[in-house]
Parts: structure tokens; sequence; C-alpha cells
């Protein structure tokens, strides 16, 4: 699989994860403001952007392998993680599988499963689910809607407990009115040993929306030694 990426600078990898139905086009002011101090790197997710779909399952621990095959192609061996939504989740079980290719894990508005979504959300991504699944018989379009809409049904499905093995410094970071409960966002952070948690301003796509803001928090916990 050949991921289509962006990247800008040079220094430390720092590669960034997109969420759901998104592309690396979501991280281009985070790239201009690592890029003076990090070798920025933001993929399209397999089925993404301008990658390929491939034939694979379309599940986020297959975008995990695809995040070990992109890295082994590009000779990185240890690389911090951002990811955000989906690519948080990604993240997490990229970590989870591989801890030594991680240095730094920064977690933005990941969830364990469908239950750390707000209702609000979650209860039309259901319906839509279903009804894009029964109409995928007849649609390669409905096909394409299903597979993303059961990203966020059916994944990630991680057990808190195994988020104690988790070894390398994680920041978990969300929004004051993000679509993930504050209540699971912290529940992940409790759950990983020494965890940093930041709560800011904003909804969901604080990363894009208060750009600023968030990536002093990243920048902060990046410089920790």
């Amino acid at each position: 699989m050949q991921l289509y990426y962006r990247e800008k600078g040079a220094g430390e990898p720092l590669i960034l994860l997109h969420g759901n139905g998104e592309d690396s086009s979501h991280f281009e002011e985070v790239m201009n403001y690592f890029a003076s101090s990090c070798r920025v790197i933001a993929l399209d997710t397999r089925g993404h952007g301008r990658s390929p779909r491939g034939k694979e399952p379309f599940t986020i621990r297959q975008f995990a392998e695809d995040l070990l095959e992109f890295m082994d192609q590009k000779q990185i061996y240890q690389a911090n993680l951002l990811g955000f939504s989906d690519g948080g989740n990604i993240a997490l079980v990229f970590a989870l599988k591989y801890p030594e290719r991680v240095k730094k894990l920064i977690l933005n508005g990941a969830n364990l499963s469908a239950e750390g979504v707000k209702p609000s959300i979650q209860i039309p991504i259901e319906l839509g689910y279903r009804m894009t699944r029964f109409l995928s018989r007849f649609s390669s379009k409905a096909k394409e809607k299903e597979e993303m809409l059961g990203l966020m049904v059916n994944d990630p499905n991680v057990d808190p407990k195994e988020l104690r093995k988790l070894v390398m410094p994680v920041l978990v970071i969300a929004g004051t009115k993000d679509m993930i409960k504050e209540k699971h966002t912290k529940m992940i952070a409790e759950s990983i040993p020494d965890a940093w948690l930041s709560i800011i301003p904003g909804d969901h796509f604080i990363a894009y929306r208060q750009t600023e803001a968030f990536c002093k928090e990243v920048e902060g916990f990046l410089k920790e030694a």
C-alpha cells in the first residue's frame, strides 16, 4: 500500500493522522506550526483523500498496519504520533501493538468504543450505517459510505485495561464541547500511566479551529523531557 502523504520541515518525525472522512489537509495549520522544529508528515488514510482503498479490511486495526508499512517504507523506526478522532484511534491501536515505534503519543478526540460518543452524534451515525448497509447491495457509493460509518460503529473496541500497557508519554486532549463524552476522555487519560490530560475551549475540531491553543498544548508536551 502506497499512502499519500504531505511533508514539511526537518528533525524528529511527527506523524499526523486525520479523522473519519477527512484527509491530511485537516492539519494544514498544524503542519505550518511545527515545521520549524519537526519533520511533520500528514498521511491520507487508506480510502481517504488521495490514498487508494486497496482490498484489505477497512478497519482501524488495518489502518494501524498501514501506518507500520508506511514507517518501514520511509525508514522511520520511531516517531511521535498525533491522531485526531479516528486518527487518534489508529494511533492508540498502533501504540498498543508496536510500542517501540512510538516515542510520544497524542490522542485528540479519540474514543475506545461507540459508547464514548455523545448520543446526539452517535445515534444518527448508527441509523445512517444501517441504511447504507442495506443500500450497499445496490450502490457502490452507499458501500463506501457504509465503510466510513462502520468505522464509527464497530471500531476500535479497545478495553480500558489494555491502556495500562502504554509505556510512552501520552497526551490526551479534547475540546470542552467535544463530541466525545468528557467523562470518556478523562477515563482514557486515567487508564494510561502518567498520561497528561488537556481539555481546552472548543469542540471536536480544536486542531483546526483553535490551532494556536491546540499546538501550544502539544508543543509543551513534546518539549517535556
